[in-house]
Protein backbone atom coordinates (compact mmCIF):
# COMPACT_ATOMS: atom_id res chain seq x y z
CA UNK A 1 0.00 0.00 0.00
CA UNK A 2 1.10 3.00 -0.93
CA UNK A 3 1.11 6.43 0.86
CA UNK A 4 -1.54 7.85 -1.68
CA UNK A 5 -3.68 4.21 -0.28
CA UNK A 6 -3.49 4.95 3.35
CA UNK A 7 -6.05 6.24 5.31
CA UNK A 8 -5.99 9.50 6.53
CA UNK A 9 -5.34 9.61 10.18
CA UNK A 10 -8.00 10.26 13.22
CA UNK A 11 -8.06 14.23 13.69
CA UNK A 12 -7.54 14.99 16.94
CA UNK A 13 -9.34 18.14 17.99
CA UNK A 14 -7.27 20.07 19.74
CA UNK A 15 -9.61 22.93 20.62
CA UNK A 16 -11.71 20.80 22.51
CA UNK A 17 -11.83 21.03 26.27
CA UNK A 18 -13.06 17.20 26.25
CA UNK A 19 -10.07 16.08 24.45
CA UNK A 20 -7.75 18.22 27.03
CA UNK A 21 -9.89 17.14 30.06
CA UNK A 22 -9.20 13.43 29.01
CA UNK A 23 -5.52 13.79 28.37
CA UNK A 24 -5.09 15.53 31.72
CA UNK A 25 -7.42 12.78 33.63
CA UNK A 26 -5.43 9.31 31.87
CA UNK A 27 -2.06 11.45 33.38
CA UNK A 28 -3.53 11.83 36.98
CA UNK A 29 -5.40 8.43 37.10
CA UNK A 30 -2.06 6.51 37.58
CA UNK A 31 -1.46 9.45 40.55
CA UNK A 32 -4.27 9.57 42.81
CA UNK A 33 -4.58 5.17 42.30
CA UNK A 34 -1.46 5.63 44.59
CA UNK A 35 -3.27 8.47 46.06
CA UNK A 36 -6.11 6.63 47.52
CA UNK A 37 -4.00 3.87 48.18
CA UNK A 38 -1.46 5.96 50.92
CA UNK A 39 -4.24 5.84 53.07
CA UNK A 40 -5.12 2.06 53.10
CA UNK A 41 -5.16 -1.42 51.18
CA UNK A 42 -8.42 -1.51 49.43
CA UNK A 43 -10.16 -3.64 46.50
CA UNK A 44 -10.16 -2.34 42.63
CA UNK A 45 -14.24 -0.76 42.57
CA UNK A 46 -13.34 1.16 46.12
CA UNK A 47 -9.98 2.52 44.68
CA UNK A 48 -12.11 4.04 41.55
CA UNK A 49 -14.37 5.73 43.87
CA UNK A 50 -12.37 6.83 46.21
CA UNK A 51 -10.58 8.34 43.38
CA UNK A 52 -13.69 9.85 41.86
CA UNK A 53 -14.50 11.15 45.64
CA UNK A 54 -10.29 12.69 45.91
CA UNK A 55 -10.90 14.20 43.46
CA UNK A 56 -14.56 15.73 43.34
CA UNK A 57 -15.52 13.78 39.99
CA UNK A 58 -12.69 15.11 37.80
CA UNK A 59 -11.11 11.57 37.81
CA UNK A 60 -13.70 8.95 37.81
CA UNK A 61 -11.64 6.15 36.15
CA UNK A 62 -13.73 3.13 35.55
CA UNK A 63 -12.60 -0.65 36.80
CA UNK A 64 -11.39 -1.48 33.63
CA UNK A 65 -8.50 1.55 33.87
CA UNK A 66 -8.25 0.79 37.40
CA UNK A 67 -7.29 -2.87 36.88
CA UNK A 68 -4.51 -2.76 34.35
CA UNK A 69 -2.87 0.28 36.09
CA UNK A 70 -2.83 -2.44 39.73
CA UNK A 71 -1.05 -4.83 37.71
CA UNK A 72 1.68 -2.86 36.42
CA UNK A 73 2.15 -1.55 40.10
CA UNK A 74 2.09 -5.19 41.20
CA UNK A 75 4.65 -5.90 38.61
CA UNK A 76 6.91 -3.08 39.45
CA UNK A 77 6.78 -3.34 42.95
CA UNK A 78 4.82 -0.58 43.56
CA UNK A 79 1.77 -2.22 45.22
CA UNK A 80 0.83 -5.93 46.90
CA UNK A 81 -2.10 -8.08 45.92
CA UNK A 82 -4.21 -10.60 48.67
CA UNK A 83 -6.72 -12.24 48.02
CA UNK A 84 -9.54 -12.06 50.71
CA UNK A 85 -13.08 -12.04 51.29
CA UNK A 86 -14.40 -9.15 51.64
CA UNK A 87 -17.95 -8.52 52.29
CA UNK A 88 -18.50 -12.35 51.80
CA UNK A 89 -17.08 -12.12 48.35
CA UNK A 90 -14.18 -13.02 47.37
CA UNK A 91 -11.62 -9.73 46.09
CA UNK A 92 -7.97 -8.62 45.53
CA UNK A 93 -6.89 -6.37 47.85
CA UNK A 94 -4.03 -4.29 46.77
CA UNK A 95 -1.44 -2.34 49.35
CA UNK A 96 1.24 -0.05 48.41
CA UNK A 97 4.68 -0.74 49.18
CA UNK A 98 7.62 1.46 50.55
CA UNK A 99 8.36 1.31 47.21
CA UNK A 100 5.06 2.50 46.32
CA UNK A 101 4.78 5.07 49.22
CA UNK A 102 7.78 6.32 47.79
CA UNK A 103 6.84 6.79 44.15
CA UNK A 104 3.58 8.79 45.80
CA UNK A 105 6.03 11.17 46.81
CA UNK A 106 8.06 11.35 43.73
CA UNK A 107 4.58 11.78 41.76
CA UNK A 108 3.53 14.44 43.75
CA UNK A 109 6.77 16.81 43.28
CA UNK A 110 6.01 16.44 39.79
CA UNK A 111 2.83 16.85 39.85
CA UNK A 112 3.26 19.86 41.75
CA UNK A 113 6.41 21.02 39.01
CA UNK A 114 3.68 20.90 36.57
CA UNK A 115 0.85 22.91 38.05
CA UNK A 116 2.89 25.29 39.19
CA UNK A 117 4.26 25.99 35.52
CA UNK A 118 0.28 26.18 34.82
CA UNK A 119 -0.38 28.72 36.94
CA UNK A 120 2.59 30.38 36.17
CA UNK A 121 1.40 30.43 32.57
CA UNK A 122 -1.90 31.58 33.27
CA UNK A 123 -0.59 34.66 35.38
CA UNK A 124 1.14 35.48 32.33
CA UNK A 125 -1.75 35.20 30.18
CA UNK A 126 -3.82 37.18 32.54
CA UNK A 127 -1.44 39.56 32.70
CA UNK A 128 -1.23 39.80 28.67
CA UNK A 129 -5.06 39.94 28.31
CA UNK A 130 -5.29 42.71 31.16
CA UNK A 131 -2.65 44.74 29.63
CA UNK A 132 -4.14 44.45 25.92
CA UNK A 133 -7.71 45.81 27.57
CA UNK A 134 -6.32 48.78 28.82
CA UNK A 135 -4.46 49.80 25.43
CA UNK A 136 -6.63 52.86 24.04
CA UNK A 137 -8.21 51.31 20.30
CA UNK A 138 -8.50 54.73 18.90
CA UNK A 139 -5.57 57.03 19.09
Amino acid sequence: MDLAERPAPPRVDYSSHAYWAGTIKMGLSKFFILRVLHDRAMHGYDIARAVEVTTGGCCSPTEGTVYPVLREFEAGGYVTALDEVVHGRQRRVYALTDRGRAAFQVALAAWMDATQALQDTSRVFAARAAAANDTPCCP
